[in-house]
């Protein structure tokens, strides 16, 4: 019985949706509020990687943004207090 509880509770957790990274790391915000983000993330200098560059940040509005550079593009993420987008983006 001691065994069962624990089993039983991440049982729970799982199927209450507790403990999926892809739901931390990414909140789904209005369609629009994502584009905007990222108009102006590709729009500001700031956030254009550096040369040589694997890592960078920049502020966009009131979000703070970093980008990553992955095998197909750039992996940004922004976030702001109480919410965060995340999109890829194809250079070229």
């Amino acid at each position: 019985m001691r065994r069962l509880a624990p089993l039983l509770l991440v049982a729970v957790l799982a199927l209450a949706g507790c403990g999926d990274s892809s739901e931390e790391t990414t909140t789904n915000p209005a369609q629009g509020a994502e584009r905007q983000v990222r108009a102006a993330f590709l729009a500001t200098p700031a956030c254009k990687p550096p040369q040589g560059a694997s890592r960078w940040g920049c502020s966009v509005d009131s979000y703070r943004c970093q980008g990553i550079v992955t095998g197909r593009g750039w992996s940004v993420s922004c976030s702001r207090p109480g919410r965060s987008i995340a999109f890829r983006v194809r250079p070229g």
